[in-house]
């Protein structure tokens, strides 16, 4: 590997001491850094191997990419690759259930990387269109989830969900969560819908608090083409987000078609942890430790 993208959460000012480090031990392996220009700019002393670009220009040149800061950092960094590098997530957030590799375990891990001996998944993403009658075809990718859901002071929207052409139900809700298998801990999760292992070729559909109880999260293979109709709402009373970072609004009669992605991203795993010991120690799930 030749070079290596660093990205950091914008507001991320406290990793410049981490980045310099970062970038002085990687030109001492013969290794070139890029970063991204407004972070380049912060720190003084770099070596003179040391590139700045854009995040995009980063994610296109780079062998692989160290992300530094939550969650919601490595879901924009997803967002920029269209081919599967190693990504390591560095958590400088609060939770970091993706961005799992611990500052302390940056340069072993990162060993592994230079000379080939990482662990990874390679975690799918998802794919929606969203058709309207008098506008383009939009598409997003996402890592985590697809979110319909209604602005703050609308009334409760009515969507019709199909899988393969064959009708599933009417929600009447406050909006619907299809989420991958990597967003299942999201905001899947926090509205009550199941976890999934990341290597389950699934979706989970997960109404917001639906009108109808017995409306529960549903699990369909993540070979089926889900097809959301919204039947009534609004200009701006409803919205569609793809993981959280962007969205727009939804019209009557828009539809949203939801695929797997031919993308994917690999995600760099730390040394000797795996995922139901991520869900303990960031969730506390099945803890029963007092």
């Amino acid at each position: 590997m030749s070079t290596i993208g660093i990205l950091v959460r914008n507001d991320l000012g406290e990793a410049g001491p981490a980045v310099r480090d970062l970038v002085v031990w990687l030109h001492s392996k013969g290794v070139r850094a890029c970063l991204d220009e407004r972070m380049a700019g912060m720190i003084e002393g770099l070596p003179a191997t040391c590139t700045a670009s854009t995040p995009r220009e980063i994610a296109d040149m780079s062998d692989a990419i160290v992300v530094l800061g939550g969650d919601g950092t490595l879901l924009a960094a997803s967002h920029l690759l269209d081919r599967p590098v190693p990504v390591l997530g560095v958590n400088f957030g609060h939770l970091g259930f993706l961005t799992e590799i611990a500052l302390s375990e940056l340069y072993s891990t990162l060993e592994g990387v230079l000379d080939g001996t990482y662990r990874y998944e390679e975690r799918r993403m998802l794919r929606a269109v969203v058709r309207s009658p008098d506008k383009e075809d939009s598409i997003g990718d996402v890592l985590n989830d697809i979110v319909i859901t209604k602005a703050a002071l609308s009334r409760i929207i009515e969507l019709d969900v199909s899988v393969d052409g064959v009708f599933v139900s009417a929600f009447r809700a406050d909006g619907l969560i299809v989420s991958s298998p990597t967003g299942s801990t999201a905001y899947n999760l926090a509205a009550g819908g199941p976890i999934l292992h990341p290597a389950l070729p699934a979706v989970v559909l997960t109404p917001i608090c639906p009108h109808m109880l017995t409306n529960r999260p549903l699990v369909v293979s993540d070979d089926a083409v889900i097809t959301v109709h919204l039947r009534a709402g609004r200009e701006g009373e409803v919205h569609i987000t793809f993981d959280g970072q962007r969205g727009f609004s939804l019209r009557r009669d828009d539809i949203v078609e939801v695929t797997r992605s031919p993308r994917t991203i690999r995600l760099v795993k730390a040394p000797s942890r795996e995922f139901y010991e991520v869900l303990r120690t960031k969730l506390k799930w099945g803890d029963t430790r007092s």
